[in-house]
C-alpha cells in the first residue's frame, strides 16, 4: 500500500487503532477520524516515530452528512488522493424489540449503518474519477444468520451487508472494489469489561481483522468485491 492514501473511520478505536498501525506499516498515509482530539494524541503516541509523518486526523461527525462531505474534502484536498475508504466506526447496544425504543434503535442505525451510507456517498465521487478505490465496511458475524438479543444492532449490521452487496454492483466496472469484513466477537478492552466472565478462547485480536480488512483495501484484492469475509 505504499503511497496510497487511506481514511478510517472510526479511526482511533480498537479495531481503527489497528488498521491504521497495519496501513502505515504497509507504507501507506492513514487518516483516522475522530471525535476527542484526546484520542488522536494517544493513537500519535503509539505509531513508531518514523510513520507519525503519514498519521493523519480529521474531527467529523459520520451521522451528519455536511459533515462527512466536509471531511472528504479535506482529505483529498491536503493530500491530493482517496484510495481507501474503511467504514470502522460502529457500537453495540443490546435488547429486544419490546426493549428497544425509538430513540435507541435511532442510534444504532445511525451509527452503524447511516454512517457508512453517508461516507460511501462522500468517497465514491474522488474514488469513480480517478478510476479506481477500495471501500471495506465492517459488519459483524454475529448477525448471520440473525441472533436474539439485539436486534437494533442486528438490523443495522445486516444493512452494512445489504449496503456492500448492492453498493459492489452498482461500481463493479468502475474501479471500485465494494467488500464487507465480519468480525466475532474482539478482543478488545471495552469487551472484556462489558463480559468479565466470558469465554474468551475464542475472541479474535483486533490485529488480524485488520490484517483482513487491509488486504482487501489493497491493490492484493483488485479482483475482490462484494464479498462477505468472516473473521
Amino acid at each position: 500500500m505504499q503511497g496510497r492514501v487511506v481514511l478510517i473511520t472510526g479511526g482511533t478505536g480498537a479495531l481503527g487503532s489497528a488498521i491504521a498501525h497495519g496501513a502505515l506499516e504497509a507504507g501507506a498515509t492513514a487518516i483516522v477520524t475522530y471525535r476527542d482530539a484526546r484520542d488522536l494524541g494517544a493513537l500519535r503516541d503509539r505509531v513508531p516515530a518514523g510513520a507519525r509523518d503519514r498519521l493523519d486526523g480529521a474531527a467529523a461527525d459520520l451521522t451528519d452528512g455536511a459533515s462527512v462531505e466536509r471531511l472528504v474534502a479535506e482529505v483529498t484536498a491536503r493530500h491530493g488522493r482517496l484510495d481507501a475508504l474503511v467504514n470502522a466506526v460502529g457500537g453495540f447496544a443490546g435488547g429486544d424489540l419490546l426493549g428497544t425504543d425509538e430513540r435507541a434503535w435511532d442510534a444504532m442505525l445511525d451509527l452503524n449503518l447511516r454512517s457508512v451510507y453517508l461516507c460511501c456517498r462522500a468517497a465514491l465521487p474522488t474514488m469513480v474519477g480517478a478510476g479506481r478505490g477500495r471501500i471495506v465496511n465492517v459488519a459483524s458475524r454475529s448477525v448471520v444468520p440473525p441472533s436474539a438479543g439485539f436486534i437494533a444492532y442486528t438490523v443495522a449490521k445486516s444493512g452494512v451487508i445489504a449496503l456492500t452487496q448492492a453498493l459492489a454492483q452498482e461500481v463493479r466496472r468502475r474501479g471500485v472494489t465494494v467488500n464487507a469484513v465480519l468480525p466475532s466477537t474482539m478482543d478488545t478492552e471495552a469487551n472484556r469489561r462489558s463480559m468479565p466472565n466470558a469465554d474468551r478462547s475464542g475472541w479474535v485480536a483486533p490485529e488480524s481483522v485488520a490484517r483482513a480488512i487491509l488486504f482487501l483495501a489493497s491493490d492484493a484484492a483488485a479482483d475482490v468485491t462484494g464479498t462477505l469475509l468472516a473473521v
